[in-house]
């Protein structure tokens, strides 16, 4: 077999593969001896069928069979052996039809047409100029997030006396003329926070109530007559709510405050793992550090985005095989109409493609390489930020692997984590290639870039 590559131009190629009977005349005669095997012909005994009806019965099936695997099989080899670049993957030629006919020919051609990965040379310097958005971490965001892990390794503590934001726990009862109804709602081990109480004169009997005495309120007031608040609290069915709009009275049995944590060694390890801050300053630093770290990716990213203008005007007219890229995508779109495909294509897929082609081109200028130890690397990084997010920073190594291995169980979610670690790397080499104008912003600054 002879497998052979043309360009027609900068955008297009032809590959063409020769197929000659050798390559694929000792396949097909294994078939037939295995078919003629298994055949049951009324008669004749099976296996015994002559060699003649066989292939009259399944000579053409079993050659087309044979060469398709051939044609699949060194058309895609060609394509990885020769690392040839190209978008999607090859189609038959419209241009040049393959030559084949079963019952007179011997020797066949197939022509493929490929889409030409465009040649970009991009060269950035100190010359060019990108802004680069970073959050400010000022002394207002690091005191919220000291805050948040004082109060998230924070304690409770029996009181006698309720504040707004004391748990407040008793027995609930619906009341008639004052005294419990006979046969009315009864709630056990009822929860409240008295800062959730949206009416202020409900609200306002539990601030300054004791442990053992006893409130009457009107929840149906008490919580502006929300039926999914009040069905929770009462722990009816929201169709009952409509008819509950008395007083019930809660015998407090509990009075709990939070405590937050004090600002000690036992914090510091509790957050960051055993001795690895000492120090309230080391505290601060190390959860400035992780809050720099957790705006790092978004910053990256905004910072890439941004870059695109420049990138395209560095880049010149890029030239696209548009006649192809839409074939393409209509034998891969079977389902979505002619119309709705260009109007796609035109208004937004192919501005998506141009910079997805510059984006790896500069990967490929770059010498950027993502491996399987960078993405594990990222994931165990993707995994750390997630319980971050609920003040767990000193996560176990083994838990971090575990949490990232189950992520990448899950091939659309490696795929993910991959190109990330990519864009990633890019981020970080362009930023040495160009001229940074640093931009601090707060976060709510930092928050709107993206909306």
């Amino acid at each position: 077999m002879n497998v052979s590559f043309v360009e027609k131009d900068p955008t297009w190629g032809l590959i063409r593969l020769d197929i000659v009977k050798n390559d694929y005349a000792a396949a097909v005669e294994a078939k037939l001896r295995t078919a003629r095997r298994r055949a049951n012909v009324p008669g004749f005994r099976v296996g015994m069928v002559p060699m003649g009806m066989i292939k009259k019965m399944y000579g053409k099936s079993l050659l087309l069979e044979e060469i398709n695997r051939l044609v699949s099989e060194n058309l895609f080899k060609y394509v990885k052996d020769t690392n040839l670049p190209i978008l999607g993957e090859p189609m038959p030629s419209e241009a040049e039809p393959s030559n084949v006919d079963l019952d007179t020919q011997e020797d066949f051609t197939f022509n493929f047409d490929v889409i030409l990965y465009p040649r970009l040379n991009i060269a950035l310097g100190k010359e060019d100029t990108l802004t680069y958005y970073k959050v400010n971490i000022d002394d207002d965001m690091l005191n919220k997030q000291v805050e948040a892990y004082a109060a998230n390794f924070g304690s409770y503590e029996k009181v006698d006396e309720a504040e707004e934001k004391d748990l407040v726990k008793g027995t609930i009862a619906e009341l008639e003329n004052g005294t419990p109804k006979e046969g009315g709602i009864v709630v056990e081990n009822a929860v409240l926070m008295p800062q959730y109480i949206k009416n202020d004169e409900e609200k306002a009997k539990f601030i300054g109530a004791k442990t053992n005495s006893v409130i009457v309120f009107n929840p149906h007031k008490a919580f502006n007559g929300s039926e999914p608040e009040i069905a929770s609290f009462l722990r009816v069915k929201k169709e009952q709510v409509a008819e509950l709009t008395g007083d019930f009275s809660f015998e407090i049995k509990e009075i709990t405050r939070h405590k937050n944590a004090e600002l000690n060694q036992e914090l510091f390890d509790k957050v960051f793992g055993e001795n690895v801050v000492t120090s309230e300053e080391e505290f601060k630093n190390n959860i400035r550090e992780a809050l720099e770290e957790q705006f790092t990716p978004q910053s990256d990213y905004k910072f890439l985005n941004d870059a695109r203008p420049l990138l395209m005007q560095k880049a010149g007219d890029i030239k696209l095989a548009d006649n192809l890229l839409l074939r393409w995508l209509k034998l891969t779109n079977e389902k979505a109409t002619e119309e709705a495909l260009e109007r796609d294509y035109y208004e937004s897929s192919r501005d998506a493609l141009l910079y997805d082609i510059l984006r790896n081109s500069l990967v490929s200028q770059a010498n950027i390489q993502v491996n399987d130890e960078d993405i594990d690397e990222y994931a165990k990084r993707v995994a750390k930020a997630q319980f971050a997010q609920y003040g767990m920073l000193s996560v176990p190594e083994d838990v971090l692997d575990n949490y990232a291995k189950e992520m990448l169980k899950n091939r659309q979610t490696m795929e993910n984590i991959k190109e990330r670690a990519k864009d990633e790397k890019l981020a970080t080499w362009m930023k040495e290639q160009v001229s940074l104008d640093l931009k601090l912003l707060s976060a709510e600054e930092f928050a709107k870039l993206f909306a």
